[in-house]
């Protein structure tokens, strides 16, 4: 009994879920190529291996004849009977083969062959048990590190891959530590087999969590319409109900926020943004900027950027560190999110207002007139011109802050006054 690979079969059936019979197929075809090289001059060279002893025959076809005339493919009626007590003429007998030295010859010869035959087996175990599970979560070991800081994670029957680059730098982990991932995809590798990739760091891992611990999320009436991330730091996502009585961020957040906490825990400590989806980008974007209040926003032509002013003490939150909420808050909406300080926007207001101002232009030089302009601006056209502001040059000289300090002008009139008269000029 050859006990050694016996042992093998059950090891590979156990531990990697391939069935004994590819691995014999596997290796009696590998064996059968070292056979053909090791005994020259037969063609027709078969083996066969024990499933339950592992003992290994290797044979030839010969046919049987009265006189040989081809020994490599022939063989007499006397020495076939020897062999076959009931061998006849022009029989086709199968006569044992095996050299001495086969154990060895085979062992050197077929060891890459069967290697690659068990990556492609282990590859059908892979693609049948992995392949439709990708975008799901997924838990194991770590099992050791390679190429610097990608994980080899135990799943099992197999070993799933965790790149350095797909989890986030702020983690750090120790060989047996638990890990839970979402399964990336299922590739092949050069070498023929395949390799499970995982991933720490992809939005949808949040999401998944999401939909982990939250019932209404996987009964359908809670949606994640939109998700971004900065792995490791923080996490937006717009979700929405399909029923007018479940409140979607209230059922993400949980009782007393024991969910959303959970998948903090999960995350180490990343911060989560849960926000209400409205199909309005600049809707959306306010509920993601919320509590900070915009108070300009314009959007280019092509809807490839938006510009919003806010004032100058929610400016630090609304850009967030190193620029990263206002980064996600763009990936959100689908656009590139400039940001600007009040006091600059004033700023530079005044300068243009001041531009236009000298320029020489006498239809800057008549009295007020409220065509085309908003029935703000025409309600306050009296106001203005009793306190002296009573052509377009003149208000375009002045200060927010001056026009404020007229009655019934307030700060954000004198805004929207001065905006008005530049717009409608520079058009």
């Amino acid at each position: 009994m050859n006990k050694d690979l016996v042992a093998i079969f059950e090891y590979l059936e156990r531990e990697k879920g391939i069935k004994r019979e590819v691995i014999i197929s596997a290796i009696e075809e590998s064996l059968c190529m070292a056979a053909r090289k090791s005994i020259k001059g037969l063609l027709s060279v078969a083996v066969h291996i024990n499933a339950k002893t592992g003992a290994i025959d290797v044979t030839a076809q010969k046919e049987v004849v009265d006189k040989v005339t081809i020994p490599d493919e022939e063989i007499t009626l006397e020495e076939a009977k020897v062999i076959n007590p009931y061998a006849e003429l022009g029989q086709w007998i199968e006569i044992p083969v095996t050299p001495q030295d086969f154990g060895r010859i085979a062992a050197q010869t077929a060891r890459q062959i069967i290697a690659q035959k068990l990556r492609m087996a282990e590859r059908d175990v892979i693609y049948e048990e992995y392949r439709h599970r990708v975008g799901e979560l997924i838990s194991g070991s770590v099992k050791r590190n390679v190429r610097g800081a990608t994980l080899i994670v135990d799943l099992g029957k197999v070993e799933g891959i965790l790149p350095d680059r797909f989890y986030p730098k702020t983690e750090k982990y120790n060989i047996g530590d638990r890990v839970q991932a979402l399964l990336y995809e299922v590739r092949d590798t050069e070498s023929g087999g395949a390799e499970v990739i995982l991933s720490r760091s992809h939005p949808e891992f949040v999401s998944q969590l999401f939909s982990q611990e939250v019932p209404e999320i996987r009964d359908g009436t809670v949606s994640v319409e939109r998700i971004v991330r900065d792995a490791g730091y923080r996490t937006k996502l717009a979700v929405r109900s399909t029923d007018p009585k479940v409140d979607p961020v209230g059922a993400c957040v949980g009782v007393r926020g024991t969910r959303v906490k959970n998948i903090i825990r999960e995350l180490n400590n990343e911060k989560i943004d849960i926000i209400p989806f409205v199909e309005d980008p600049i809707g959306l974007l306010q509920n993601a900027l919320a509590p900070i209040e915009i108070k300009k926003i314009s959007v280019a032509e092509d809807g490839a950027t938006i510009s919003i002013v806010v004032l100058d003490d929610q400016y630090p939150a609304a850009l967030g560190k190193r620029g990263m909420n206002a980064r996600l808050c763009g990936q959100l909406v689908g656009a590139e999110l400039q940001i600007q300080k009040m006091s600059d926007y004033q700023q530079m207001m005044t300068l243009q207002r001041q531009q236009l101002a000298s320029v020489d232009d006498p239809s800057l030089d008549l009295e007020l007139s409220p065509e085309g302009m908003s029935p703000q601006f025409r309600f306050a056209i009296p106001t203005l011109v009793s306190a002296g502001f009573n052509t377009p040059r003149k208000l375009l000289n002045a200060s927010p802050q001056e026009l404020a300090a007229i009655p019934e002008i307030g700060l954000e009139l004198a805004d929207k006054i001065l905006e008005e008269v530049r717009k409608k000029i520079t058009v």
